[in-house]
């Protein structure tokens, strides 16, 4: 007897025994069950999916001896005849050899004849979409109101070709591409069936090869089975087909994540000499990124169409320390690239300097790490002023109790504004009397300790308390100047802030308020008000002043402005924000650029 290759050998001959068509098979089986199958049915979907099978399958249900049933018993004559394509009633023809008016007038002229022995005559059309238009309109008639022992059963790969007349006439249902695994399962049990030895690996080679193809799967290992009579491995797979074997992508991977060059040129030099298409390399490394960033994102698998279930453990295993962000940047160079390596004279040298290009980049980091990251560093820049702000007053010097000794004169000159604002913050000056009209002391007695107080936690001090001595040496100092001097202290741990405060006046309203009153952009008056920045403000006040002061922000926008002048305005306003150091900050930490300036 001649050799049958697999997809005939093994053809299903029921529909348990379609690949991943349930939900063609199902209806079907309900349609038979109930008696409700439709005179006219088309079958659409990739090559190799199962179209013709399902309506030889479908002919057997219902010209079966024990039918209408969604089990065909296989026994009978009617059975045997259509199994082996010899059935009185039941006429295969294909459409691409029979396109022609005369043959489809042939056929409404048999239809009128009733089945030889069968319940019904039946017309399975293969690549329905190949006849003609004037086929078409000779077929319209029949397949509305067919004779009732006639039934059609179209099968086609390109529905969007048919009529939509005729599309209207028949009950659709289109077969899916099969997934890799199924592919695989259906492949090793034909291999245990015909005592073949083959690595799961070489068949996932094959079923990648196929293409979601059931027939071209059982063909190419047709090929591979006929090309050996040892055990079949991945090596022997890739030597027939010329593919490119997973381990080989997932090894280029692993050495982008190393940054690891010598690896990859050594790779891509391998996959070269093997006769390796660089192009076609390029595109499956472009899927296997882009399924990294997949199972990265926590994406649902079914996605993953190609990618067989050891495969996905592989990939889970490799990206389990890598950042989605870093696996999103070199997908995007990928894309990128793609178009200069198809257009590019040296695919091999091209994919190399992608690849190298790659590895030279530095994984970013994540915009929720870094808001974190300034969160914390703002946060830790606030603590410290509060800290300083609310810190207790250092104890007066002590004198010099060495016997025959006075203590030190006073020297006014320590006193200045200036070097009050530019003391530490962890000490506040203990600000003595300008002048003595009386001589220094002469007693021996030991200068009483001041009262420590009890040490409690920064958090529940409150401002220092009033040093009447400070304040002698600022009253008479010009207001301007005192804030300048605030702000100079402020700029030292929170220039930001500082900034926002540079085009502010003060104004003094009492001993004990202030109002700072602000002549700029609604950004500044916002950030001003912003958190802890108000508190910040009055405790600066509070130390330099030297006694407790309430402080009131208000803002003064500019007016408005009309014709040349207010774009004349918004030009210098937009200058402003381009140059402000929050902006500039903000663009170094997250490297990136201004789209557009909005004068508010």
């Amino acid at each position: 007897m001649s050799y049958l290759v697999l997809a005939r050998k093994y053809r299903p001959q029921q529909f348990e025994e379609i690949v991943r068509q349930e939900h063609i098979t199902k209806a079907l089986s309900n349609a038979l069950t109930s008696n409700r199958l439709a005179h006219a049915i088309l079958l659409s979907g990739p090559r190799g999916t199962g179209k013709t099978t399902i309506a030889r399958i479908l002919a057997k249900c219902v010209n079966c001896a024990s039918g209408p049933t969604a089990t065909p018993c296989n026994t009978c004559r009617s059975c045997r005849e259509i199994k082996s394509g010899h059935a009185a009633d039941v006429f295969e023809i294909d459409g691409a050899s029979n396109n022609k008016v005369e043959n489809v007038r042939e056929l409404r002229e048999n239809a009128n004849y009733m089945p030889a022995h069968s319940p019904y005559k039946i017309y399975i059309i293969d690549e329905v979409h190949m006849l003609s238009d004037s086929a078409f309109n000779a077929l319209l008639k029949i397949i509305e109101e067919p004779p009732a022992h006639v039934k059609f059963f179209f099968a086609t790969t390109e529905p969007n070709k048919i009529p939509i007349t005729i599309l209207s006439r028949c009950q659709r249902h289109d077969c899916r591409r099969i997934d890799v695994d199924s592919i695989i399962k259906h492949m090793a049990n034909l291999c245990e069936k015909e005592t073949i030895t083959i690595s799961t690996e070489a068949l996932t080679l094959i079923a990648r090869e196929a293409d979601g193809s059931i027939r071209d799967a059982l063909s190419l290992l047709d090929l591979i089975i006929t090309s050996t009579s040892e055990n079949i491995d991945t090596e022997l797979v890739v030597d027939i087909l010329g593919g490119l074997d997973r381990q080989s992508l997932f090894d280029i991977s692993a050495a982008v994540f190393t940054q690891d060059t010598a690896k990859i040129i050594e790779i891509i030099g391998r996959l070269y000499d093997r006769g390796q298409n660089m192009v076609k390399l390029f595109s499956e490394l472009l899927e296997h990124f882009r399924n990294l960033l997949v199972v990265k994102l926590n994406g649902r698998t079914g996605t993953l169409a190609d990618v067989s279930a050891y495969e996905l453990t592989a990939i889970r295993y490799q990206i389990k320390q890598i950042s989605q962000v870093y696996i999103h940047q070199i997908l995007n160079i990928l894309f990128k690239e793609e178009y200069n390596i198809r257009q590019s004279s040296t695919p091999k040298l091209a994919v190399e300097m992608v690849l190298i290009r790659i590895i030279q980049i530095q994984p970013a980091l994540s915009i929720d790490t870094l808001i974190e990251k300034i969160d914390v560093l703002q946060k830790g820049l606030s603590e410290k002023l509060n800290t300083e702000c609310i810190s207790s007053p250092a104890p007066p010097a002590q004198a010099n109790n060495t016997p025959g000794s006075a203590p030190e004169p006073y020297s006014p000159s320590n006193t200045a504004p200036e070097a009050l604002a530019t003391s530490t913050p962890d000490t506040i000056v203990n600000i003595k009397p300008e002048a003595r009209d009386y001589p220094p002391s002469t007693d021996k007695k030991q200068t009483p300790v001041p009262e420590v107080r009890e040490h409690k936690p920064p958090e529940i001090y409150e401002v220092p308390p009033v040093i009447n001595d400070q304040s002698a040496h600022i009253k008479d100092e010009p207001i301007e100047t005192s804030w300048k001097n605030i702000l100079k202290k402020v700029a030292k741990d929170n220039p930001a802030l500082a900034a926002c405060f540079k085009d502010s006046q003060l104004k003094k309203s009492s001993d004990t308020q202030l109002e700072i009153i602000f002549k700029t952009k609604q950004f500044n008056i916002n950030y001003a008000n912003r958190d802890k920045n108000p508190s910040l403000i009055q405790s600066a006040c509070s130390i330099y002043f030297g006694h407790d002061i309430q402080v009131s922000l208000s803002g003064q926008l500019p007016k408005s402005k009309s014709g040349m002048a207010h774009k004349k305005e918004t030009k210098l306003l937009e200058n402003e924000t381009l140059n402000h150091p929050l902006v500039e900050d903000a663009m170094k930490i997250f490297n990136g650029k201004i789209v557009e300036i909005k004068i508010l």
